[in-house]
């Protein structure tokens, strides 16, 4: 079979959409990778800057007092040995299969990954409008989608 035979046999990856109302990035992200995690998988996450990214390395340290998120960024070292690794770039060095796009960052392709996950700030009207503009992209490229929302008791709740 040919690499593109193999590609085009391949499942389609699962793009999800996360609506931030309720609750920051901060607290929603931590979680979401721990769970990326258990599944066994590898996880890339990827910002819309550096100064983001610092904020996000620093909240998979401290976001439970019993627990952290392993993780590294390129400054770390050992790129391929890092669990969830933090960038700013498309690079995917630790070969994982979930990419979590968040902060206006977008995603070059939609294939290689079992999910890709954007998670986007409700109350910024510029960050709904990128996010729009994803969903459109990652539907034309034939990618199941999902949405999901915060109810005010904080579950999250499939909408579309």
């Amino acid at each position: 079979m040919t690499d593109q035979a193999a590609a085009d046999k391949a499942p389609a990856t699962e793009v999800l959409f996360y609506h931030l109302e309720q609750q920051p990035l901060e607290k929603v992200l931590p979680v979401l990778v721990e769970k990326t995690l258990e599944r066994g998988w590898r996880a890339v996450v990827q910002a819309g800057s550096a100064e983001r990214l610092a904020v996000i390395d620093q909240a998979l340290w401290t976001f439970r007092d019993d627990s952290f998120v392993p993780h590294g960024t390129a400054k770390d070292g050992h790129a391929a040995d890092q669990p969830v690794y933090l960038t700013t770039t498309g690079e995917t060095p630790n070969g994982a299969g979930v990419r979590f796009l968040v902060d206006g960052a977008e995603a070059e392709a939609f294939s290689g990954f079992v999910r890709i996950v954007y998670m986007f700030d409700g109350n910024d009207s510029d960050a709904v409008q990128i996010a729009r503009g994803q969903w459109k992209a990652a539907k034309g490229a034939g990618c199941p989608v999902t949405y999901w929302q915060q109810s005010s008791g904080g579950k999250w709740e499939r909408k579309a």
